[in-house]
């Protein structure tokens, strides 16, 4: 089955830009198109996609509210956030907003296509200067933490197990690499993963990385460094 995208941006030759490049492979559909976060905010209620493109700069209601209000509903679709301007703003507010991805307009097509599979499959993706900016952040301590009590909470019932994937998978590891790094199989990580996210009410380890952040369970590598 094809997946089924959703186009929002407020300048038609860049939507119609995006849709034609969407539309043109095998296994996506753009079922639709908006030009403001209140369209948009209608159009995924009506037409049920499996992923939003969505532009952060719109008239009547911006791409930021648009997203929280879309991820907020039962059964939402992912939400990739596109922008021209790589603000600090745009990165933490899309994310905290429930974005399982963020990338820069000037990506190529098959970044693009690629981001779109990525976060249809239910992980997440990040342009890399986005995740340069949120772990510097982390480490600068210029980022309020936002952990709340129910975090807390949640977090008391994850295993001992659970609590160490979710430390990795905040570093930016995969799930091979984790397995690798803990000596356990690719299949128990995945059954790790989506039990934590369940537990703690996430989406996806975009959502389980920040909350990692806020609670202290990682901390960024020292610069220099891989991440």
């Amino acid at each position: 089955m094809s997946l089924r995208v959703l186009v929002v941006d407020d300048q038609g030759i860049v939507r119609a830009g995006f849709a034609a490049v969407i539309d043109a492979e095998e296994d996506m559909t753009v079922v639709g198109e908006a030009a403001d976060g209140a369209e948009a905010v209608r159009l995924a209620e009506e037409l049920a996609p499996d992923v939003v493109v969505m532009d952060v700069r719109m008239p009547q209601l911006d791409g930021i509210a648009a997203t929280r209000i879309i991820t907020g509903r039962d059964d939402a679709p992912r939400v990739l956030v596109l922008t021209t301007f790589d603000l600090d703003a745009y990165v933490f507010d899309a994310l905290r907003a429930g974005a399982s991805g963020f990338l820069l307009k000037d990506v190529h097509a098959a970044e693009l296509l690629a981001g779109i599979r990525v976060v249809a499959a239910g992980e997440s993706v990040l342009a890399p200067s986005a995740t340069r900016r949120l772990i510097g952040h982390y480490a600068s301590g210029t980022t309020p933490a936002t952990a709340d009590a129910g975090s807390l909470r949640a977090l008391d019932t994850l295993t001992d197990s659970q609590r160490g994937v979710l430390a990795l998978v905040a570093t930016g590891l995969t799930n091979a690499e984790i397995a690798e790094e803990l000596g356990i199989t690719v299949g128990t990580v995945k059954s790790h993963v989506n039990a934590l996210l369940r537990k703690l009410g996430l989406r996806d380890r975009v959502q389980a990385t920040i909350l990692a952040y806020d609670l202290g369970l990682a901390r960024p590598n020292p610069p220099g460094t891989h991440l």
